[in-house]
């Protein structure tokens, strides 16, 4: 690995769609060069593979995600898992964790964003939890402590 590779994973890494023409203008290597010495990085495994960046917003998907993370006081009897229960039938709940630490509770939500407002907007659960005929499919999951 020399300065020419460290060059060429720089270029790759900022536009892996550039020709071996292109890069090779921009590195005063030749175009063989250039292809031999990706063939060795990605033999190498240095080069792992190409992604594509996707701007979703432009694409119509306009989503925003939050982590979120909660301190409650677990229920007489049920400990945490009534809580929890009621806080994943929240259709933006992807999923639900039980830590240890400053906070008991961890959520990964996602919600459309809106122009001009927070996007993530946050409800409290009173003794009846939310909506009981929401029924919507998504994924969580619980993680109870070891005790």
């Amino acid at each position: 690995m020399d300065e020419k590779d460290l060059e060429l994973l720089r270029i790759l890494e900022e536009n892996s769609r550039l020709s071996a023409e292109e890069i090779a203008t921009m590195t005063s290597l030749s175009t063989s060069e250039v292809e031999n010495r990706v063939c060795t990085l990605e033999a190498a495994q240095i080069i792992k593979g190409y992604s594509t960046v996707i701007n979703w917003e432009r694409a119509g998907n306009g989503e925003v995600s939050a982590i979120i993370e909660l301190k409650v006081s677990p229920e007489r009897d049920y400990g945490y898992d009534r809580i929890a229960e009621r806080l994943s039938r929240f259709r933006q709940v992807k999923t639900l964790r039980l830590m240890t630490g400053t906070y008991d509770l961890q959520l990964l939500v996602t919600g459309k964003k809106h122009a001009g407002s927070i996007p993530v907007r946050i409800r409290t659960c009173g003794t009846h939890g939310p909506d009981p005929g929401d029924r919507h499919s998504h994924h969580h999951e619980v993680v109870q402590r070891e005790r």
